[in-house]
């Protein structure tokens, strides 16, 4: 039989869209070296093989199909009932893998959670160990040497669930599927209940993550210990599986670290073709592998409660983190061909993952962050995220067969009150059913899934914003950072080009520092004169030295000019005679324009009868030191 999709689950690759974020490549396969875009299920050009050509890591996404189911797993041989799968990605070395697509045209995130073929409940493709082989439709099962196991593909978060599994092979029996007829032994088949912890390569029961129920004598086993339970059973029987979980703890939106909180990590990868989400798989604690080591075991029905961990043997023990240690309504009962065969195991342990310690945080914080740009890097979830539950599971040993019946059809219908059954009391015949094929799980776990898709897209849209802001404003201050850069630049250029100009002025000023006498004389002369005017002003006949600020504080049109005598560029020839002239001028305007100040008249009249004498003596008319006046 070949599965393949309806062609209304694809989206033409022609389709546009913007890029899409890049996607982590898987290290599990190469990157053909010229790559084509996998046919989808439904492509009439699909070889009889399966083709698995890996896409490379880009970012553009536009030539990957869109597809709502996924194409995986493909069966071409139909001369065999049972099939291998190994082109999926399977749950192993602690990472776990779930169905993804390429998200539609504008979305943030680059994938989102799809389907596989069939759409309803049965054994998970992935979530199974890989000497478990199934039929196309996902129902039957055969296992091989040694014990294996598989999950369904749907949880048990909570309420009571029923379904029927029937045993084609086991209790001892020789299968009929077994290539070697000189087995010493026959095959087995062990069921129950499990949560994502529990091993693959293991029997149900194996450990404190598993509760499992036995064909051969009827005991239940927990933590790899047998207890007596119920009749045995063996092939042709049909085994009816009952679980009954309280409400799921809502969580605290004042706690942070609440593991009742859901949240995802997971990152989007190609293998062999197809998108899947790869994420870390829970770890198994140590308070609950510490459960294996405790040897006064309880010989009843229930899980271990708390007050044996305060036993004297295991004083050094702690007891699990867990939220609720264990729920005081919770139970697993079997039924063999529709009869009860009573509680097999109550008080179960919570689910949900312990509760992070401060320095287990502290720890995680410290880690360095990968780099921008790099691909990104898993870590663990120490929240719940909305796979974790506890999941049908089916160990088979020896070519063992069974075949699942999730309903609501089954051939031994159980009572519509099953709890009234196990703890006998009175029921109605007629009362209202109070338990659910586990049938309808699925479709309400996919809602689940795509709702929670849904609140990241929101989520990664919010991040992009923000993101988009900070780099706005980022960008703003690197464009005024720029902007002051060149600003300061432009000073420093500007004050290099001025230092030229001002050293050539510096030697301009030595080469007239020699011929410089007339400038003084002019500068004795404006001197003198102010301090004539002050003494003639005050009555006093004795004139005083005059003072620096005699000659910036004297109204005259010529004192400047007198004071730019030090900047003259060259004085050559009559250039003394020019200076005295020009002053001479200056003095005769200064005469016409202030007729009153007959002290300036007569101290500028004897200057200008001996102009010549001056010009002889000029070094003596007053010795002022240059230093001194500025």
């Amino acid at each position: 039989m070949v599965v393949v999709a309806d062609s209304s689950i694809l989206d033409g690759p022609n389709v546009s869209r913007p890029s899409t974020p890049l996607l982590v490549s898987s290290k599990k396969r190469k990157v053909a070296s010229n790559p084509e875009a996998s046919p989808a299920p439904n492509d009439p050009n699909n070889p009889s093989t399966a083709a698995n050509v890996a896409l490379p890591t880009r970012n553009d996404l536009v030539s990957r199909p869109r597809l709502t189911i996924s194409r995986c797993p493909t069966f071409t041989d139909t001369s065999v009932a049972y099939h291998t799968t190994e082109q999926l990605a399977m749950n192993r070395m602690a990472f776990r893998y779930v169905p993804a697509g390429v998200s539609p045209p504008g979305s943030v995130l680059p994938c989102r959670t799809i389907e596989s073929l069939p759409t309803s409940y049965r054994v998970s493709w992935e979530d199974r160990s890989s000497f478990v082989k199934v039929t196309p439709d996902g129902l039957g099962l055969i296992g091989e040497r040694g014990f294996r196991s598989a999950r369904c593909n749907a949880p048990v978060r909570e309420g009571k669930w029923y379904m029927e599994v029937r045993i084609e092979d086991g209790g001892g029996d020789r299968s009929t599927h077994a290539p070697d007829i000189n087995m010493r032994q026959g095959s087995h088949v062990r069921l129950g209940w499990a949560r994502r912890e529990a091993p693959l390569n293991g029997p149900v029961g194996l450990d404190a993550y598993s509760y499992g129920y036995r064909d051969s004598n009827g005991d239940k086993v927990y933590l790899s210990r047998p207890r007596h339970y119920g009749r045995s059973f063996r092939s042709g029987d049909v085994i009816g599986m009952y679980i009954s979980l309280p409400p799921r703890c809502k969580p605290d939106p004042h706690d942070t670290h609440d593991p009742a909180h859901i949240r995802r990590e997971r990152i989007p990868i190609e293998f062999k073709g197809q998108e899947y989400f790869e994420s870390l798989e829970y770890p198994q604690s140590k308070e609950m592998i510490a459960l294996m080591d405790f040897s006064n075991k309880s010989s009843n029905t229930a899980s271990l409660p708390i007050r044996f961990f305060k036993q004297k043997s295991c004083v050094n023990k702690k007891p699990p983190r867990t939220r609720c240690t264990s729920w005081t309504d919770s139970y697993i009962a079997f039924f063999v061909n529709g009869e009860c065969q009573g509680i097999a195991f109550e008080d179960l342990f919570d689910y949900l993952p312990l509760r992070t310690t401060p320095a287990s945080r502290k720890k995680e914080k410290d880690k360095k962050r990968a780099r921008e740009g790099a691909p990104q890097e898993h870590k663990e979830n120490p929240f719940d995220d909305g796979t974790l539950g506890y999941y049908p599971f089916i160990s088979l040993f020896n070519y063992a067969r069974v075949r699942l019946n999730p309903g609501p059809n089954f051939d031994f219908p159980p009572p519509p009150d099953i709890d009234s059954v196990l703890k006998d009391t009175d029921h109605n015949v007629n009362q209202a059913q109070t338990w659910r094929p586990i049938c309808e799980r699925y479709p309400e776990f996919m809602k689940e899934q795509w709702d929670l898709d849904d609140q990241e897209e929101g989520e990664a849209a919010l991040e992009a914003a923000r993101r988009a802001e900070v780099e706005k404003i980022e960008a703003q201050k690197k464009a005024q950072k720029e902007k002051s850069r060149q600003q300061t630049e432009a000073r420093k250029r500007a004050k290099k080009n001025a230092e030229p100009r001002g050293s050539s002025v510096v030697s301009a000023h030595g080469s007239t520092t020699e011929p410089a006498a007339p400038s003084d004389d002019r500068l004795g002369l404006s001197v003198l004169i102010a301090s004539t005017s002050q003494a003639t002003g005050r009555g006093i006949d004795q004139m005083h030295s005059p003072a620096p600020t005699a000659a910036s504080s004297g109204d005259f049109n010529h004192v400047p000019e007198a004071e730019s005598g030090y900047n003259s560029e060259i004085i050559e020839g009559d250039g003394e005679e020019e200076q005295h002239d020009r002053f001479t001028a200056d003095v005769d305007h200064h005469d016409d324009n202030d007729d009153d100040d007959e002290v300036f008249r007569e101290a500028a009249s004897p200057y200008r009868k001996s102009k010549s004498r001056m010009q002889n003596n000029s070094s003596s008319v007053m010795d002022i030191d240059l230093e001194d006046l500025l």
